[in-house]
């Protein structure tokens, strides 16, 4: 019988199995119960992520914020994220993907809470920034976890059902957004926000009781092999995997970030909208990044890797020129354009969870798809800060602009990294 056959036979997973959910019974139970871990900690990540956004408004008005100021909230995150996601990619390489998914949650979770309690801007940064070091390690070590249960012929689309639960935590944030301003003052409710960001304490209770590491991995940490390391990932074999996985994760995320922290600005100040039209607007949105991830993560299958990022790197950037220079008071054509820009800027990160995943082996895997990942992350966060400058001279629907740029970027970054659909994971 062959490694991938044992794997399979392991894991419960029917070569026959063609079934709309063959990719989550394969998993077996011990991978379902990662995923779910998974799925509700990057739900729980986007939603304390999306309390800024959503309040900044309310934030700068407070604190008497320039929209430069404000925007700095967001790349600070972004940035000091880079920190935490590499540094949680080696501790899962060192301690177990589980362990470090846990620690990953409870930063985030405390740090947005004590954001509700900041007294003024500079407490504020602090807070959002240390909330960052959580924020950053999340993503990428639950998607290793998962990644090391599912097969190859069903990772990607597995990995982008766990990507879909950015946009369930987005559409809970929005909803409790729109409850919690319709209820109180904005000077109080942006702080009740933040204090919600408590939920995920209970996430971790499931997690520490009916979560574990992939067999592989936990073989290969405990025979002494599990020992990330930053240097390991920059060695020849994998300098110019790494180097190009950064740029590609740079251009991604610039673009992407830059939508999520200034849309909702941009459909306020620009577009005049309230909290209840806002919130519709943001509806087609996230409807259409759920269903962006769910349908990239079958295509990268399909497709592959690298032309599933091609393909929707291309459709985001034009899909932000229309979004942005509609005239003005064309207000139901800017509803309808929300499902697509929603759908295209969330489906090219489907095929991230597999791609980075099969770029290392077992011993680097945490560091390098941490290291890569949070790396272009705190490069693109850039992206917002400039847009926030950017802004006060060309408006923001005009600065919004400079996002699509980085599209071009990724586009550019996929000629130095290989295919790696259908590649088993050692």
């Amino acid at each position: 019988m062959s490694t991938t056959q044992t794997r399979q036979h392991s894991q419960g997973e029917r070569p026959d199995d063609t079934g709309a959910f063959a990719w989550l019974r394969g998993l077996g139970p011990r991978g379902r119960r990662a995923f779910g871990g998974a799925f509700g900690g990057y739900a729980l990540d986007s939603y304390d992520f999306f309390t800024l956004p959503l309040s900044m408004v309310a934030i700068a008005a407070s604190f008497g914020l320039d929209k430069g100021r404000t925007g700095l909230l967001t790349t600070v995150t972004l940035v000091v994220s880079a920190v935490g996601g590499a540094l949680a990619g080696v501790l899962a390489d060192r301690v177990g993907r589980v362990k470090a998914l846990m620690i990953t949650v409870v930063t985030y979770a405390l740090f947005t809470v004590l954001c509700g309690f900041a007294p003024n801007y500079e407490t504020l940064l602090v807070f959002r920034a240390l909330q960052g070091l959580g924020f950053g390690g999340e993503w990428a070590v639950g998607a290793i976890l998962v990644a090391e249960y599912a097969s190859a012929k069903h990772r990607g689309r597995t990995l982008g059902a766990v990507q879909s639960a950015w946009a369930a935590g987005w559409a809970l944030a929005v909803l409790v957004y729109t409850l919690v301003f319709q209820w109180a003052e904005a000077d109080l409710a942006w702080r009740i926000l933040f204090w919600t960001g408590a939920l995920p304490a209970l996430l971790v209770v499931y997690v520490r009781r009916n979560v574990e590491d992939a067999p592989q991995a936990a073989e290969a940490r405990r025979a002494g092999a599990g020992r990330g390391s930053f240097r390991a990932v920059f060695r020849p074999g994998l300098l110019r995997t790494t180097l190009f996985a950064i740029l590609l994760s740079t251009g991604v995320q610039g673009g992407y970030y830059t939508l999520a922290t200034w849309v909702p600005t941009f459909l306020k100040t620009e577009r005049g909208l309230t909290v209840v039209g806002t919130g519709g607007y943001l509806t087609l949105l996230i409807s259409g990044a759920f269903t962006g991830y769910l349908t990239g993560g079958y295509l990268t299958d399909r497709l592959g890797r690298k032309k599933n990022i091609v393909l929707f790197a291309v459709l985001s950037a034009v899909s932000v020129l229309a979004y942005t220079h509609l005239p003005a008071g064309a207000n139901t054509l800017l509803l309808l354009l929300g499902f697509p820009l929603g759908f295209c800027m969330s489906a090219i990160f489907s095929g991230f969870g597999s791609f980075l995943a099969e770029l290392y082996p077992t011993a680097v895997r945490g560091t390098g798809q941490g290291l890569t990942y949070n790396t272009g992350r705190a490069v693109g966060a850039v992206f917002p800060t400039l847009v926030g400058f950017l802004a006060e001279s060309w408006g923001v629907g005009g600065a919004l602009v400079f996002g699509a740029a980085g599209y071009g970027l990724a586009v550019l970054a996929l000629l130095g990294l290989p295919e790696t659909r259908g590649r088993e994971l050692v």
